[in-house]
């Protein structure tokens, strides 16, 4: 790999699908230099199809994202952005009949591996007194629901997005998260399509559609930008309005054009 000076870097964990992989096409056009770091081998024909480089990163092993961060700030040069993407679902399976594996699973990945990812790549940041830290999380952190392990997750992450943001603000680095609604990635359309998932996901929020996964991209782009440069500690719902409509189903649901 040959050093990159002329773009700020941007790494993305979980870059190789998904709502990752919209972040990584959304920053390249912006003219960051992106990375992908993920498990997943796709991410390196998404990071050549953007002209970005790809690195192979398992967010569960701490020695690996040690590694995947010094390799990538010493031949391509300094991290100025992350963002941790880089996550597992779960099925909503009642707690007795959920397995601890996946449990286990879903909080290594998407709490622990977010906040060993941040305060490996923020030690770089911090010496250089300056970059931006925007964690996934996701609207199941701030509502009840039957995902007993990514739900708790997820609020974790909010949680210690908070925390690093005011530990970390004296040192000129800021940290967001973006909580992501229902989102059509492919895999969720695949799932309704087959049935899997309850097609009642696509018009369940007060704009009465999903969220795509480029709308997460764009938010994502906005809280690491000069613009949102006042900015840090906030978790930011992309939802279609989501959780400003759930609670309305006490009331007979959102009224209809021409109800009243």
């Amino acid at each position: 790999m040959t050093k990159q000076r002329n773009s700020e870097i941007c790494v993305i964990t979980g870059g190789a699908s998904g709502i990752g992989e919209a972040c990584a096409r959304e920053m390249s056009a912006r003219g960051l230099h992106v990375v992908i770091a993920d498990i997943d081998p796709k991410g390196e024909e998404v990071a050549k199809s953007i002209g970005g480089h790809f690195s192979f990163l398992d967010v569960s092993e701490d020695k690996n994202v040690n590694a995947c961060a010094a390799a990538i700030e010493k031949n391509l040069g300094p991290v100025k952005h992350l963002v941790n993407c880089a996550g597992v679902l779960q099925p909503p399976l009642s707690p007795e009949t959920l397995p601890m594996d996946i449990w286990d699973n879903v909080v290594s990945v998407d709490q622990r591996g977010t906040y060993i990812s941040s305060v490996t790549f923020a030690k770089y940041m911090i010496k250089r007194k300056e970059g931006t830290i925007t964690n996934i999380a996701s609207i199941t952190a701030n509502r009840s629901v039957p995902l007993h392990s990514y739900a708790p997750a997820k609020a974790a992450v909010v949680a210690i997005t908070e925390c690093l943001a005011a530990e970390w603000g004296p040192h000129g680095v800021r940290v967001n998260a973006v909580s992501p609604g229902h989102t059509l990635t492919p895999a969720l359309e695949s799932a309704i399509k087959s049935g899997k998932r309850d097609p009642i996901l696509l018009s369940q929020n007060a704009l009465g559609r999903m969220v795509e996964a480029e709308e997460v991209a764009k938010a994502v782009a906005f809280l690491i930008s000069n613009d949102a440069a006042a900015i840090t500690g906030v978790n930011l719902p992309v939802d279609c309005g989501w959780l400003v409509s759930t609670s309305w189903t006490t009331y007979g649901g959102l009224r209809k054009n021409g109800e009243s």
